[in-house]
């Protein structure tokens, strides 16, 4: 697989965008086919590849990320779906996509489900999150999240039961307790170590390999409290 930056400038645009960022399918001259965004600004795109890599981290399954040497843009390897659209998963597909429930949480992926569902595919059987670009610091159109993306995870409950969020809700509201602890702890096991320099490699800040295990741990803690309720209860 080449892993240089791609120079998009000389690539053949095959197709048109699909989603709501400025976008195409681009074909190399040995035929290989991308799918390149144009963000609204680098810092933008620095953020995606690195939510991309924490979803990777977490072993939750995306599209195949690739550097560019325009900083602004991002492109992902062009695959074929065999199904883009939650309301088209069988329910063992839907159970699939709920399992990464806690890395769309910690991450701050607002946009997890996407419009209609419209950001969970089907490839070979296996789901897979198609666009994490609302993920961590910036909404997916490119707007500074700010203070809402804090310390607290408080996308463990918004993705379930948000009416605002109705996309996301559809999936993964019926979801129960053992499912969602088995989700947050497919998080809470990525040692801290792993978690700072998956940033930093992809040229994150501190700050923000701070922030991602406060996250962690904020998760964490909400599964002790959890426990601890559950055994007073019984």
């Amino acid at each position: 697989m080449n892993t240089s930056p791609i120079d998009t400038t000389t690539l053949q645009r095959v197709g048109g965008q699909l989603g709501s960022n400025y976008a195409g399918i681009f074909q190399d001259d040995s035929g290989r086919r991308y799918y390149v965004k144009t963000l609204e600004s680098a810092a933008h795109a620095r953020n995606e590849m690195i939510a991309a890599r924490l979803y990777q981290l977490a072993g939750a399954p995306t599209l195949s990320y690739m550097p560019t040497q325009a900083p602004d843009q991002i492109a992902t390897e062009w695959v074929t779906l065999d199904k883009r659209c939650v309301a088209h998963f069988s329910a063992s597909e839907r159970q699939q996509a709920q399992k990464w429930l806690g890395v769309h949480a910690w991450t701050a992926n607002w946009d997890a489900a996407g419009f209609d569902g419209a950001n969970q595919g089907v490839v070979n059987g296996q789901v897979l999150t198609l666009d994490v670009g609302g993920a961590l610091a910036f909404r997916a159109h490119g707007d500074p999240k700010g203070q809402a993306f804090g310390t607290r995870v408080g996308e463990l409950d918004a993705l379930r039961n948000n009416d605002d969020n109705p996309h996301a809700a559809r999936l993964f509201a019926n979801m129960g307790r053992n499912e969602i602890h088995q989700a947050i702890m497919k998080v809470t096991r990525i040692p801290d170590e792993s978690i700072r320099q998956c940033i930093l490699d992809n040229a994150g800040s501190p700050s923000l390999a701070d922030k991602m295990i406060a996250r962690k741990n904020d998760m964490a803690q909400r599964l002790l409290a959890e426990s601890a309720a559950a055994i007073a209860t019984t």
